[in-house]
């Protein structure tokens, strides 16, 4: 019998707030432990929530951008379960009345992947296992950092759907501004459920959970081998079991912690230190406006406006730090043609050389621009630029001043000079010069850099062109 993979995905977020959801500490990632923490965060008696509006914009925002219905009254409900990493005993989530419902994303495929809806809720603090003292210890830190949670219908049919939504919908909320979008530092984080069922059924089978996938490979990987597993089970006449599972991305597999929870298991009830959230047009008006360029808007841009290729704007739009880079060196006077060829090809090698994203990216955009303009004017070559924008990115260094440091600035070669220089370089490679005379063009540039390697990089590398193109007409 052959099967068919069924699997939904809940997908949560970290809302790049200043402030958590329900207090005002601070949502900075990677402080010392237990630094970021007041009585309301960390569960002391007595300490009622305030509601941050910041994170409800964000998230009506990301509705809108979703094709969400936005609720026009939202509440929130206590979810009860006690574990070391959450003081209350309890988590302020969304279950009744959630903020959005419907919607849903495109795949590169067309399949569109239906949201049964989005809502909010805090996040919980983190443990630290230490293997060498075996000790668990616990960060409240993340305690109350919001948390939009966007749930899928179980429409997904492969691991590798699961990872172009997820890889889609990341983007979509690096465009929106909700998010930094970090995976590597939890800001995104997956639940995976999986169940299979045989080909041409429409009842669904029993699912299993996969929890707190950081990365959209291991979301692919863990799905293919959590269908895997269950058809194995099914096909030796055994039955697949309703449970949590941890997947191992180092050895591949998934390996069972608990029994899958229910709802009821959670003993929700309505939480009664919030009011209900009134939502109303006046509020979604500003939350309209407020609404970022979006990518496939860009892109028409990109091509109408800055005349770029259809792989460019593509490979921009992966990025929306490497969007307001682009934009950003436009805004200074770099040409959209030359801003576009330095952010992907320099820029991206630099970042990939330090195995970082474009997420990552840091870098004085006005120090960038600087730099390219030494070179639109002439006054640097492009190996000087590339030694320049290096430095502007891996330094943050003065683009002039390290370029008057280190001797990369132009200077004025004499006529006598230059054309001895030329002279010289046709003397010595006269095969080049013959197949450039008998029609082949592709050489003038390796004659282009013999010229400049005389000259000792010195020269203006168009007065070369002109001197060089001149003594081969003779």
């Amino acid at each position: 019998m052959n099967y068919e993979i069924v699997c939904g995905l809940e997908v949560h977020v970290e809302m790049n707030t200043k402030s958590k959801i329900f207090c005002a500490c601070s949502t900075a990632f990677g402080g010392e432990p237990n630094t970021h923490v007041c009585p309301v965060c960390s569960g002391q008696p007595g300490a009622l929530p305030t509601l941050n509006r910041a994170a409800v914009e964000k998230a009506a925002r990301t509705g809108l951008a979703l094709g969400c219905d936005i609720a026009p009254v939202t509440r929130f409900d206590r979810k009860n379960y006690f574990y070391p990493d959450l003081p209350k005993a309890y988590q302020i989530s969304q279950l009744y009345a959630p903020i959005c419902r419907g919607g849903g994303l495109a795949l590169e495929s067309g399949r569109f992947i239906r949201l049964h809806e989005i809502h909010m809720e805090e996040d919980a603090g983190k443990l630290v296992h230490d293997p060498f003292t075996e000790t668990t210890l616990c960060d409240y830190n993340r305690c109350g950092v919001p948390l939009m949670e966007i749930v899928t219908e179980p429409d997904f049919r492969s691991g590798e759907e699961a990872a172009d939504f997820l890889e889609r919908l990341r983007t979509l909320l690096d465009f929106l501004g909700v998010s930094d979008c970090k995976m590597q530092e939890g800001s995104i984080r997956a639940d995976v459920n999986v169940s299979v069922r045989p080909v041409g059924s429409e009842a669904l089978g029993v699912r299993t959970e996969m929890k707190n996938l950081n990365s959209i490979k291991a979301v692919a990987r863990a799905v293919r081998a959590e269908a895997e597993r269950q058809i194995e089970l099914l096909r030796e006449g055994r039955a697949v079991r309703q449970e949590t599972r941890r997947w191992d991305d180092n050895k591949g597999a998934s390996f069972a912690m608990r029994s899958k929870e229910n709802a009821q298991d959670y003993r929700y009830f309505p939480e009664p230190d919030l009011p209900p959230v009134v939502l109303d047009e006046a509020f979604l008006s500003q939350v309209r406006r407020s609404m970022p360029e979006l990518p496939e808007q860009k892109r028409a841009r990109y091509l109408a406006e800055y005349g770029l290729t259809e792989r460019d704007a593509a490979i921009l739009l992966r990025s929306a730090r490497l969007c307001r880079l682009l934009e950003g060196l436009i805004g200074r006077g770099i040409p959209a043609r030359e801003a576009a060829n330095w952010t992907l090809g320099e820029v991206l090698r630099l970042l990939g050389e330090d195995g970082l994203e474009p997420a990552d990216l840091e870098i004085d955009e006005e120090k960038l621009a600087r730099a390219l303009r030494l070179l639109a004017a002439g006054r640097i070559g492009r190996p000087a630029a590339r030694r320049a924008v290096e430095a502007v990115y891996r330094e943050g260094a003065d683009p002039e001043l390290f370029c008057r440091e280190h001797g990369l600035f132009l200077e004025k070669v004499g006529e006598g000079d230059l054309s001895a220089a030329v002279a010289k370089v046709l003397a010595e490679n006269a095969d080049a010069v013959e197949k450039y005379r008998a029609g082949s063009d592709k050489v003038f540039g390796f004659l282009v850099g013999r010229c400049m390697a005389a000259l000792r990089g010195k020269a203006d590398p168009a007065s070369v062109n002109r001197a060089l193109r001149e003594a081969l007409k003779r």
